[in-house]
């Protein structure tokens, strides 16, 4: 799976992306990485990527041409399973199910706004806007780390034990994850007792299964 993104910030994924499963997978080649510096990508001597909006109004836009010559340069060899993503506070809501329709593809470009915006026009050659959450941040960057790593964790090899990504949260639709317990048994704080559930201490795997299934939390009812 290749990620490339393109950004005014290159050097912001540095520290997320070399640290954990995602610095695993991509040293065992699961996933590859890259950022373009939009910038890169102007034709004046400033290097300008944004402007005033016509008709006026607050802030900045990002300008078209660099966002465009940057997606041309990067979609040169025709792929059928590859996305190119505009983070956009008024894209779709990404979620678990996307995820694992993502996880499917061969490439994912994300295009990451910044100040008021970017020029409606570069909706003319994207696949999907996409966002993460009904909140709005300086930038897409971190929309995309979260998408790269909601769907990094989906792919084969990723992590140390396969099942964890088949029965957490949201691995299905509206369903969230039983609770966890773990060593020790008894954990005591001013004198009070904080205990695991007896059944998941019993050794009956029927029982500890529908305890799980017992305390699973339904967020559509």
């Amino acid at each position: 799976m290749n990620f490339k993104i393109i950004t005014i910030f290159p050097k912001i994924f540095d520290s997320y992306f070399s640290e954990s499963i995602i610095k695993r997978a991509q040293k065992q080649g699961i996933i590859s990485i890259s950022s373009q510096d939009l910038r890169e990508f102007t034709s004046d001597r400033h290097r300008t990527v944004d402007d005033t909006p016509y008709g006026g109004g607050a802030g900045m836009l990002m300008k078209i041409e660099p966002l465009y010559q940057a997606v041309k340069k990067l979609t040169k060899k025709k792929n059928s399973k590859r996305k190119i993503v505009l983070l956009s506070a008024q894209g779709q809501k990404w979620t678990q199910q996307l995820a694992q329709k993502y996880s499917k593809l061969d490439e994912v470009i994300f295009i990451c706004g910044r100040y008021e915006g970017v020029d409606e026009r570069i909706k003319n050659f994207i696949d999907e806007e996409i966002s993460i959450g009904d909140y709005v941040l300086t930038g897409g960057e971190l929309g995309a780390m979260v998408m790269i790593d909601s769907i990094t964790r989906l792919l084969p090899g990723s992590l140390g034990n396969e099942a964890s990504s088949q029965d957490e949260s949201h691995s299905q639709i509206g369903v969230l994850e039983c609770p966890q317990y773990t060593k020790p048994e008894k954990f005591k704080v001013k004198g009070k007792s904080y205990e695991v559930p007896d059944i998941l201490l019993s050794g009956n795997h029927q029982k500890i299964k529908e305890w799980r299934q017992k305390h699973q939390k339904n967020t559509l009812k």
